[in-house]
């Protein structure tokens, strides 16, 4: 992961949408409201008890067969894509969508309602900075059944190629190229999704396409079309009379671009990509894309983002001066040896701090963990991570000799390597929130020999010393 000295954004006010669901035909209300640094995407359902929110995250992806589908714990959110694909389109970070039903409003079947609404928000920078996943090899992953293929290669910075051939002389052969993420709103925003009168026949008679009429989807004619299907598109579509465009669309639609059909895949892949959580740094390139083979390729570059994270150890200078060394910590924690896990501070903001521990085989606890095979307990590394917190929340208050720092919850502990007697430790932990009436919620790190060999997250108060 890089940080790319540029600041995440957030909309600056709530806005809200309203339409159909293309899918379920309810009337549906969507808001976009500003969400803290490094909160992402989400969607909130305030129709349901408890107001459940599912994170845009590629792991969630439970179904694609008409849209990208999202499911966590029995809540769904369905046709997610053209979304995702404004707010990555915008470079908006940080957002939370709330909404009541589980699909947003299709509007014209593109993302351009979406875009209008967050310039109507109003775009604002953030304090944090953003991070891209730079693509320094070629990554694919391609579906054998159908053929689709996406590749991402290096790039300097993130574009997006679209080919679409689908085997019919209506549509046949299509390209469509997003040379940078700035013109998304200019040049794939208003392309609308479409479907094949195949297609459309099988959903109508499922009745599986209720909130669909000629203003949110193109409708290719790939096949002879009866007078009785003629008549029952006109009764569904609640038209008077339709009829086949010499192009090969049905009519009461203009397309925007020769190639709207090529772009509006090239959206969808921009908003299925989103799942990753992150930023890309790197040229896609999808051969045939579709929401099934686009969410499988976010599902495999979110392991790899993942897989890269824990292994980007930081890197600091042993040689140089401490910023606090073991008679400073002492003056400020109120552990002692043998239970004082840390030797010296390297960094200290008041959203991080960075330790560090020389483990040696004098370790006490070596004594009898284990005879013959000596390994640091877990368990030791965590509270050595909490005290290293500890520095930070401390050093909020004037008179940190005069308070103790208990441990309130330890979440998402794992551990990776093991630590044994020569290995240099280094702790990083970082604010998850601010700090709030002595409460800090942190995310913690070990590394030692370049690894990362443990993590937790864990939330801690300091409380004032009792009188003696």
């Amino acid at each position: 992961m890089t940080k790319t000295n540029q600041k995440q954004r957030t909309i600056e006010k709530e806005v809200t949408l309203k339409g159909v669901g293309l899918h379920t035909g309810e009337n549906v209300t969507l808001k976009f409201l500003p969400a803290p640094e490094n909160h992402g995407y989400a969607f909130k359902r305030v129709d349901l008890e408890g107001e459940p929110i599912i994170e845009a995250d590629a792991n969630y992806v439970v179904n694609t067969q008409r849209g990208t589908n999202l499911e966590k714990r029995g809540v769904k959110i369905q046709t997610s894509e053209h979304v995702l694909a404004a707010l990555v389109g915008m470079e908006i970070d940080n957002v939370l969508i709330e909404l009541d039903s589980p699909e947003p409003p299709i509007m014209d079947g593109s993302s351009k309602y979406f875009v209008a609404a967050l310039e109507k928000a109003g775009i604002v920078e953030q304090e944090a900075e953003r991070e891209e996943y730079v693509v320094k090899d070629v990554i694919s992953y391609k579906d054998e059944a159908t053929g689709s293929e996406i590749t991402v290669i290096p790039s300097d910075s993130y574009k997006v190629t679209a080919m679409v051939d689908f085997g019919t002389k209506v549509l046949g052969t299509q390209n469509a190229t997003l040379e940078d993420i700035s013109d998304f709103k200019d040049e794939v925003a208003d392309a609308r999704t479409f479907s094949f009168l195949h297609e459309l026949e099988m959903l109508l008679e499922n009745g599986l396409i209720k909130g669909g009429d000629l203003n949110n989807a193109i409708v290719y004619v790939d096949k002879e079309i009866s007078e009785e299907t003629m008549k029952r598109l006109e009764k569904a579509f609640n038209k008077e009379k339709l009829s086949v465009k010499p192009n090969g669309i049905l009519d009461n639609l203009t397309l925007h671009q020769p190639n709207e059909a090529a772009r509006h895949k090239l959206l969808d892949v921009v908003g299925d990509l989103a799942l990753t959580g992150t930023r890309i740094r790197g040229k896609v390139i999808a051969n045939k894309p579709g929401h099934y083979v686009n969410t499988q390729f976010a599902k495999k570059l979110a392991k790899l983002i993942k897989l890269e994270k824990r292994n980007n150890v930081p890197k600091y200078d042993l040689n140089l001066p401490p910023l606090m060394d073991i008679h400073q910590i002492m003056a400020m924690l109120p552990h002692r040896p043998p239970f004082l896990l840390i030797d010296r501070i390297l960094e200290l903001s008041d959203k991080h701090v960075v330790g560090m521990k020389n483990v040696t085989m004098n370790e006490p606890f070596f004594v009898g963990h284990f005879p013959g095979a000596p390994v640091m307990p877990g368990v030791l590394q965590v509270e050595a991570m909490a005290q290293t917190g500890g520095i930070l929340v401390l050093s909020t208050v004037p008179d940190p000799e005069n308070y103790l720092t208990l441990f309130m919850k330890i979440d998402k502990v794992k551990f990776k390597q093991q630590v044994v007697p020569g290995d240099t430790l280094i702790f990083k932990c970082d604010l998850i929130s601010p700090i709030r009436r002595g409460i800090c919620h942190m995310q913690a790190y070990a590394y030692a020999n370049n690894k990362l060999v443990s993590e937790a997250e864990m939330m801690a108060q300091i409380v004032k010393r009792k009188e003696e």
